[in-house]
């Protein structure tokens, strides 16, 4: 039978919470106090791609409670809006590239909207929330000359709108991102024309040394062309400086680009398309740095340095004619072996970088689980799994290494070969008076400098199958479904009453066999508080999952005041929810943090006010720390029934018109559960609540009680009328405690 319990009358009186109107009125408040944000927003509906400001600023990196310009067209280029900054006055801004958002001087933004015929300037102040019209000589003394001229980008190609994220998406994700630095890869090249141009000066001025200065003893020719070459060899070093320096930029801008793309896609990626493995998800993050130093690093110029080979070869041939095929002759096979041994090569590092990604699978869930595998002494095993991991990865690193180390050293054997060749060839090509002895000398030094990339051809096909692994990995996450697609319109819905539709809905969790949830129609209107009870597994947690979006419904549908969920903006949608999960996530930081995680620069009494209705006051005014209380990650240094009090906080804190509470005091002892009831209680009136809970006493928060066994409702009524019949024994579902 469920208990209930009655703590109104043992529980001193909750603080009063202020009236719901004005606690929203205070929130959007909070949320129009940036100008440019505001200015955006009204482009967005200006541009017929109506955006919230908690959809535009959702996922932004803040710094402050303001967006500024840099931030402001990044967020514009999300929702597929071209915008760039101009100095301009007033009168150098034509009508045909209006609206622009003007950057006043007191820090304070407007948009052009338009010029009337009286010569009047039509602006949109945020402050106003309208259009005004304004002389530009009352404008101007504000202006800052600034302006931000924004544009929708269009795509002939595609029937909607795409933002500039679109154009990186799929396979080309990486390459486009990379082709954006094409002018810096275009100077890198002509430098290393320069270079290997450079490189013949050393050989030229060894051969005019012994054919012409020492036999004649031209020793003003020699200052000559000593100046000469050294001059050659002071550029050459500014030169291959200045192509490092290149190679890092362009290294740097893609750093930048692609690792913001990735941890993007992170955040959006569909949860049903999130990889089981945490470690081995973060293991194919990690693998961007193999992509990144492929592109920075001096594998990159022996790259670019390979063609120069047959520069070489033929100036050789200039030279000293029938030498070069010796070079001819060595070249291919150091190419073949180089070649051959990719197959068994390449297949080898397809395995250890599956390897690799199991064994960091296994660190990062012993670094999270360290607690428990000391608590119930689960170390050998998770000891056997780490040595076998790590046995499985270093015997596949170990080959990879012996192949590539065999293709190195038969690099380098025919190097020096092919050097002794030369030399013998050329001494007989000079006793018989067809190369003069400084010409030896030059194809000596020419035939050394012809095949060293080549030396390193074999590891640079390891390195380059290497990247072309995590390249792979990488754009199946590139690839996975996401919950915001740039070619998805989402319907605007800043504000929700709070009414949940379930519509024949059926879901299964992905690789599972059994539905989760079967057929559930139910409606729960604006305002109703509603538990959902049943035993373990029965469907009660997919229920809140659902709710919130973060899986879809495999049949039926899910509605928030009528409209599908999957037409909502997620950020629009989860923006009018309270969640408070069945495992209270804590981030490293401070309590105050983690409390304001979603609305980081809100006001310290919106803080302190949700902290004292969820009852986190009570511990944290007993250290010196206060809110700025240290917590580790995942809510290290803090006990399970503090940690829900926190999050029970968070999810107050924006005062959202929907709760959803998912086991919220299964941590917690009965009084601090009776001390909770008696403070939400007055603060939740008129709000939309679902309860999932095993717990008696929070049932006195909830007018109706749904019945959930085996996916399926068994019972939906008042409370009072189901807690009889499960007393009772009418309803065939576990016991409830």
């Amino acid at each position: 039978m469920i208990a209930t319990s009655n703590a109104d009358s043992t529980v001193a009186e909750a603080p009063k919470p202020p009236k719901l109107d004005e606690r929203w009125l205070s929130l959007s408040q909070y949320e129009r106090d940036d100008p440019l944000l505001e200015c955006l927003a009204f482009l967005t509906r200006h541009h017929g791609r109506p955006k919230s400001p908690e959809v535009l600023t959702a996922g932004l990196p803040m710094t402050g409670p303001r967006i500024g310009p840099d931030l402001f067209i990044r967020a514009a280029e999300r929702v597929g809006l071209h915008a760039r900054i101009v100095k301009r006055t007033l009168d150098e801004l034509p009508d045909l590239i209006l609206p622009a958002v003007l950057v006043m001087s007191d820090e304070s933004a407007g948009v052009l909207v338009s010029r009337s015929n009286v010569g009047q300037l039509e602006v949109f102040w945020p402050t106003v929330g309208g259009v005004e019209p304004i002389g530009a000589e009352e404008l101007a003394p504000n202006y800052s000359g600034f302006a931000i001229l924004v544009r929708p980008v269009h795509d002939y190609h595609a029937p909607s709108a795409s933002t500039v994220f679109e154009a990186v998406e799929g396979k080309d994700w990486f390459w486009k991102s990379i082709f954006l630095s094409r002018s810096i890869y275009f100077q890198v090249c002509l430098a290393a024309v320069v270079i290997n141009l450079f490189a013949l000066a050393v050989p030229i001025f060894s051969m005019a040394l012994y054919d012409r200065i020492i036999p004649n003893g031209a020793y003003d020719t020699l200052w000559v062309l000593s100046s000469g070459v050294g001059i050659v060899l002071i550029f050459d070093f500014i030169i291959k400086t200045l192509r490092g320096y290149l190679i890092e930029v362009a290294g740097k801008r893609a750093d930048v680009t692609l690792a913001c793309r990735l941890f993007d896609q992170v955040l959006n990626i569909k949860m049903v398309a999130r990889p089981p493995s945490a470690g081995g998800f973060a293991g194919t993050l990690r693998e961007f740095e193999t992509l990144r130093e492929f592109f920075t690093s001096a594998t990159l110029t022996t790259i670019i340095d390979l063609p120069f080979i047959f520069l070489f070869i033929a100036v050789i041939g200039f030279v000293s004619g029938p030498v070069a095929l010796v070079l001819v002759a060595v070249i291919p096979l150091i190419l073949g072996y180089g070649l051959l041994i990719q197959i068994p090569l390449n297949a080898i590092i397809r395995r250890h970088f599956q390897e690799g990604q199991d064994k960091h699978g296994i660190l990062v869930e012993t670094i999270n689980g360290l607690e428990t595998i000391k608590g119930v002494g689960a170390d050998g095993r998770m000891r056997n799994l780490w040595e076998a991991y790590v046995g499985r990865s270093a015997r596949s690193s170990e080959k990879a290494r012996a192949m590539s180390m065999s293709a190195v050293n038969f690099a380098g054997f025919l190097q020096q070969a092919a050097t002794v060749g030369v030399m013998i060839y050329g001494v007989h090509l000079v006793l018989t008076g067809q190369l003069t002895m400084g010409g030896l000398i030059a194809c000596t030094t020419l035939s050394g400098r012809a095949i060293a990339p080549l030396g390193q051809f074999a590891q640079l096909l390891a390195r380059l199958n290497q990247s072309l692994t995590s390249l792979k990995a990488l754009n199946k996450l590139m690839d996975a479904p996401t919950e915001r697609s740039p070619t998805q319109t989402f319907l605007h819905r800043p504000r929700l009453s709070g009414r949940i539709t379930f519509d024949q809905v059926s879901f299964a969790y992905p690789e599972r066999n059994n539905d989760a949830l079967k057929d559930v129609r139910l409606t729960i209107k604006a305002g109703e508080k509603v538990a959902f009870i049943g035993k373990v597994g029965s469907g009660k947690s997919t229920i809140a999952k659902l709710i919130l979006g973060l899986y879809e419904p495999t049949q039926g549908a899910v509605l928030a005041d009528d409209t599908d969920l999957r037409q909502i903006d997620p950020v629009d949608l989860r923006r009018n929810i309270g969640y408070v999960a069945q495992d209270p996530f804590l981030f490293r930081g401070t309590v105050r943090d983690n409390i304001s995680a979603a609305m980081p620069f809100a006001d310290d009494s919106w803080v302190m006010h949700a902290a004292e209705l969820a009852g986190v006051d009570e511990f944290v005014h007993q250290t010196s720390s206060g809110y700025d209380l240290s917590v580790g990650e995942r809510g290290e240094g803090l006990s399970g029934g503090q940690r829900q009090l926190v999050t029970i906080a968070r999810a107050i804190l924006r005062d959202p018109p929907i709760f959803v509470f998912d086991e919220p005091t299964s941590a917690m002892d009965a009084r601090s559960e009776d001390a909770l009831v008696a403070r939400l209680r007055p603060s939740i009136a008129g709000k939309t609540i679902i309860l999932i809970t095993h717990r008696g006493s929070l049932l006195s928060l909830v007018d109706r009680i749904v019945v959930l066994d085996g996916g399926r409702v068994v019972a939906d009524g008042p409370r009072a009328s189901v807690l009889d019949a499960l007393a009772a024994g009418r309803i065939s579902t576990a016991k409830h405690s």
